[in-house]
């Protein structure tokens, strides 16, 4: 059968050394109950595996020239649903729902046909049921950081995550005080990562300019400080807002503070006014955001 190329607009890097599965199936501690949610399964390498191991998949994928291969390919597999679309624009925990909870009260869907985004829960669908999933996705380089803030911030997010990602990138978000980044904090906020791998660009087709790896988040069931998302992120994103600068600088420029009012805080909150936003541990941010004068 001939297999669409890869569309570099949608930056597809296909994983076709199948010894880099173990490793992602590993981390993703499958169980045959599970329900996974996998974004991007391209020709089907990683959902064949995924497949055979849980409950319930559901596989988004945006390049139309895959959707009636990959239905074909899992037809008969009922427990397996193709959904074409982008992820970014549908809420991953209700797109999971609409099949899985769906599928254990008796009305399964065949997975050659599929069903579509616009099939998923309205906001009054019962999440508040007890309902779980996993996310696996070997995801575009250019939506890494979108799509992460999109999990984590769902309404219902996944318990775990196991992402290949650019090297780099699984590096910077695995950073410890004094190379932190805001996406350092922003995925730290929310989930503990993990590197399980380095994946060389070798094991891909077409073959990136770069390594990637494999990231595990284990999602926390309550962000790692007390702290609103909302405060909390508005104050770290004025800390980061200027490379390099003291935070008494960044802080007071950022939220439209006196110098001498971000001075004081800095203070208060026990954290030396010239040091840099990278040096900062999540709670030392914990305690700027409970002294901020917001």
């Amino acid at each position: 059968m001939h297999e669409a190329p890869a569309r570099k607009s949608l930056g597809q890097n296909f994983l076709t050394d199948r010894r880099y599965l173990a490793p992602i199936l590993e981390a993703a501690e499958l169980t045959p109950t599970d329900n996974v949610l996998e974004i991007g399964p391209g020709r089907g390498v990683l959902t064949e595996a995924l497949a055979s191991r849980v409950g319930c998949l559901v596989a988004v994928e945006l390049d139309d020239r895959l959707i009636e291969p990959l239905r074909q390919r899992f037809a008969g597999q009922p427990h397996v649903h193709i959904v074409h679309g982008d992820i970014l624009e549908h809420a991953p925990d209700r797109l999971v729902a609409a099949a899985c909870l769906a599928r254990t009260e008796g009305s399964e869907s065949d997975a050659a046909e599929g069903f579509q985004p616009e099939e998923a829960p309205s906001p009054s669908y019962p999440l508040s049921i007890p309902f779980s999933y996993k996310v696996v996705a070997n995801l575009p380089y250019y939506i890494t950081s979108a799509a992460l803030r999109h999990l984590l911030e769902a309404e219902r997010p996944p318990s775990l995550a196991v992402l290949m990602v650019q090297w780099e990138v699984a590096q910077r978000i695995c950073a410890g005080p004094g190379e932190m980044s805001l996406l350092a904090v922003s995925v730290q906020y929310y989930a503990e990562p993990r590197i399980v791998q380095r994946v060389p660009a070798r094991a891909f087709s077409p073959k990136p300019k770069v390594d990637s790896a494999v990231l595990q988040l284990r999602v926390r069931s309550r962000p790692a400080v007390d702290v609103a998302p909302d405060r909390f992120f508005r104050v770290v994103r004025a800390g980061f807002s200027q490379k390099r600068k003291q935070l008494v600088n960044t802080l007071a420029a950022g939220l439209h503070l006196d110098k001498r009012e971000a001075q004081r805080w800095l203070e208060e909150a026990g954290v030396n006014s010239t040091r840099r936003a990278e040096t900062l541990s999540l709670k030392e941010w914990e305690a700027l955001c409970q002294q901020a004068p917001l």
